[in-house]
């Protein structure tokens, strides 16, 4: 018996698990490529809607996997906000101690809250939120430094808002936007960049 006839069935199977492995990977591209699309056609819908309860009927009606639900839960989040502000500061929190989402739309969820709820939270709670956004490397880090400041103003501490401040200019992953506000605020405390 030859070398190809005894061993040519391997060879065989090799290439049907080639040949099916193949197929299977585009059909799953396919496949999550239409559901990303169907997610992304629902939403841009409930978003076009005239009304805050229409828009939340259709937000709450779009079946989400993974990702998706916490991409509905800030937008439905937003929408409370023009009729039920304590519902909305609520989905914020539930957001973001949601730990089946990443961490990234925790992390917003949580900044969102901070920046929406205010005075609202306590000032305890709200320190220890950004003691954690604020931690290099964390995606939110300069935004949550921003809310540090202004934080550290509100309990009437301003050399410690000025500190924050000046140390968030020298932060190389500042938007213009955030370096703007920041500069504008040091001018407002008589500490504008480059004084010193």
């Amino acid at each position: 018996m030859s070398y190809a006839r005894r061993y040519g069935w391997i060879l065989a199977l090799g290439v049907v698990l080639i040949v099916g492995g193949a197929a299977w990977n585009e059909w799953r591209k396919a496949s999550e490529r239409a559901s990303a699309e169907a997610f992304g056609t629902a939403v841009l819908t409930a978003l076009e809607q005239e009304s805050p309860a229409a828009r939340m009927r259709l937000l709450s009606e779009i079946e989400t996997s993974g990702a998706q639900t916490g991409i509905i839960q800030l937008l439905s989040a937003g929408e409370l906000f023009e009729t039920d502000r304590r519902g909305a500061l609520g989905a914020l929190q539930a957001a973001s101690e949601d730990v089946s989402l990443p961490d990234a739309y925790r992390q917003l969820a949580m900044l969102k809250r901070i920046i929406a709820g205010g005075a609202e939270i306590p000032v305890a709670e709200r320190e220890a939120l950004l003691a954690d956004l604020s931690q290099p490397g964390q995606p939110l880090r300069p935004m949550a430094l921003e809310q540090r400041a202004l934080l550290a103003l509100e309990q009437g501490e301003e050399q410690t808002a000025i500190e924050i401040l000046t140390d968030l200019l020298e932060q190389s992953d500042v938007t213009s936007g955030l370096r703007q506000r920041v500069s504008q605020l040091l001018v407002a405390l008589g500490s504008p960049p480059g004084a010193g």
